[in-house]
């Protein structure tokens, strides 16, 4: 039987996509530029769209919706089990999305982009935009797909799918699972054949056939191949929907940042396709979530409604990314839709500056130390960094450097990296070895010796040339204290930038002013990966970083051996 429609194209519709929109525009609702145009466009198109051979039918609209309200259940924490009642803009994308047809009765839009900040609820929401496909739509042998370019990040959306079916009575009764509890990987209705399962472009998949098709964090690809492998296999469905969601990125030569800048234009009209819904947030130009909270909503629009991710949250975001560009670079790319680069200077001067005391190294016999080495190849710097307990409650860690370079050509290094090694040399900020690379065996006596010095709890290296240096030792019966390995990438990495980072800016940790550590902390460059883990990079830096690397592996030692059985909790003094 033909369904009957409502064929809406007046502004005072009271469907919930058209009052977001009026709401939205009026300035009821506080949103960004770019929303702002969207919902304009939803508006012109109820008055225009019939030119084009367009109507939006509210009733259809408002069965999807009801659909996420009566049938769907939200998942994790607080929310777990609860009925998954849209928000607002999520009303507005699910009604746009399913309520607006053309004149030959299929879906006007087939392809979908939305950009949010992070935590603001698209994952959940795409979910159940797929669910409605493989139930609501009707469509038979419906091929519902989850997709990335890697099948681990596919499952992270298409495990929403799983538990709002768990969670959800009348879905439990329609919708059959495949694999063991947790290992899911296909649902399945079988009333009419169809099916919704993760797909990645490293399975080799050949011939989907998708009917809806959802991409999850399209800032991560690189290419644009699995957008491009759903769309080739739309061709022989009525009504198929292709959707993106996505933080915003960091690299503008990306397919997500091509779909962000067309759905950028789209909205504003000045590209005309009716069948592209973007849903982009956005701030005003001059708006800095640094500074002005009354701004967060544009980027986070459940935040008016639900407070998703949360102001509390956000707050703390913002705090722990004062004086770190790095940081900040970060917090303004996922919780603000800010698209800013990847790279930036990690520590600011001016809170570099502030943690400088003047001590003397001398002072701090039989302390407790946890070291960081960062060996050079052969012309580099090489560090040994100490990061020396405080004996009083309330007083910092200090840190204690010492860098070496080779004795030969001193003076075209001085050129090359544009610093006074030879003056650093002579003050005793520096020593020098002969030949043309740092000698691993006066490294290994000096640590050896400090280990006279200090209480060395551990010290943390990179694997880089290890084996030579121990070798080394070995060879000339030099004992060295406790060694571990410490990684160079994101894993290990991340929670020792962390740890520092919280130190220098709570006025736990203390440095004194040694030269070659303030040029290594000025040219440190952290490089962050697309969940927001960070690490520090010699490759992206414009000068050595050695001696502040190795100071980050002291901190990440000792944070590593905090929570171990024979390290007391008490080794924080905070």
């Amino acid at each position: 039987m033909e369904r009957k429609t409502k064929k809406t194209q007046c502004k005072n519709s009271l469907d919930s996509a058209t009052q977001y929109a009026q709401n939205v525009v009026s300035g009821k609702l506080i949103a960004g530029p770019d929303i702002r145009n969207a919902c304009k466009r939803h508006l012109d198109d109820l008055e225009q769209g019939h030119k084009r051979g367009l109507f939006f039918d509210s009733e259809q609209a408002e069965k999807y919706i009801r659909f996420f309200c009566k049938v769907l259940k939200l998942n994790g924490g607080d929310y777990e089990g609860k009925p998954f009642i849209p928000l607002p803009w999520q009303c507005f994308i699910i009604g746009s999305l399913f309520g607006w047809k053309t004149t030959d009765g299929a879906r006007r839009f087939n392809q979908a982009y939305i950009e949010t900040g992070k935590g603001s609820g698209k994952s959940p929401l795409a979910a159940g935009i797929g669910l409605a496909g493989m139930i609501v739509d009707d469509e038979p042998r419906a091929e519902i797909y989850a997709a990335a370019t890697k099948k681990d990040q596919a499952m992270i959306l298409f495990r929403d799918a799983v538990a709002m079916v768990e969670q959800s009575p009348e879905l439990v009764k329609r919708i059959s699972t495949s694999g063991g509890k947790g290992k899911e990987w296909n649902l399945a209705y079988l009333k009419k054949n169809s099916f919704f399962r993760p797909i990645s472009s490293d399975d080799g998949q050949s011939g989907p056939r998708p009917h809806i098709g959802l991409i999850d964090e399209l800032h991560e690809h690189k290419t644009n191949i699995v957008f491009e492998m759903l769309k080739a296999g739309t061709k022989s469905r009525k009504n198929p929907l292709i959707l993106a969601i996505t933080n915003s990125g960091a690299d503008k030569h990306s397919p997500c940042w091509e779909y962000h800048e067309y759905g950028v234009k789209v909205a504003s009209g000045e590209i005309v396709d009716d069948g592209f819904f973007s849903y982009i947030c956005s701030l005003d130009e001059g708006d800095d979530p640094l500074e002005d909270e009354s701004c967060w909503c544009k980027s986070n629009p459940s935040l008016q409604e639900s407070d998703l991710p949360g102001m509390k949250y956000l707050r703390g975001q913002i705090t722990g990314a004062r004086g770190m560009p790095s940081k900040e670079s970060l917090v303004r790319r996922l919780n603000f839709c800010e698209w800013v680069g990847a790279l930036n200077p990690w520590i600011s001067i001016d809170i570099w500056k502030e943690q400088k005391i003047d001590f003397d190294w001398r002072t701090l016999r039989g302390r407790r130390a946890w070291g960081g080495l960062d060996l050079s190849s052969t012309t580099d710097l090489t560090g040994l960094v100490f990061v020396v307990e405080p004996i009083e409650e309330g007083k910092p860690w200090q840190v204690v450097p010492f860098a070496w370079i080779p004795d030969e050509n001193i003076a075209d290094k001085e050129k090359m990296d544009g610093v006074p090694y030879s003056q650093w040399k002579t003050l005793g900020f520096l020593e020098t070895t002969p030949g043309a690379a740092v000698s691993k065996l006066v490294v290994a006596q000096k640590l050896s010796a400090l280990c006279d010095f200090f209480d060395v709890q551990c010290v943390a290296y990179d694997r880089w040339r290890i084996a030579d240096f121990i070798q080394s030792a070995n060879d000339s019966g030099i004992t060295l204290p406790a060694m571990e390995p410490f990684g160079q990438g994101f894993k290990d990495m991340t929670p020792a930038i962390e740890k520092f980072e919280t130190m220098l800016l709570n006025h736990e940790i203390v440095h004194p002013g040694h030269p070659v550590l303030n040029w290594c902390a000025g040219n440190a460059v952290a490089v962050s990966d697309d969940a927001g883990n960070r690490k520090l990079s010699k490759g992206k830096a414009t000068g050595r970083m050695d001696l502040i690397i190795a100071t980050v592996m002291a901190v990440g030692v000792i944070e590593k051996q905090e929570t171990q059985p024979d390290y007391a909790k008490s080794i924080f003094i905070v």
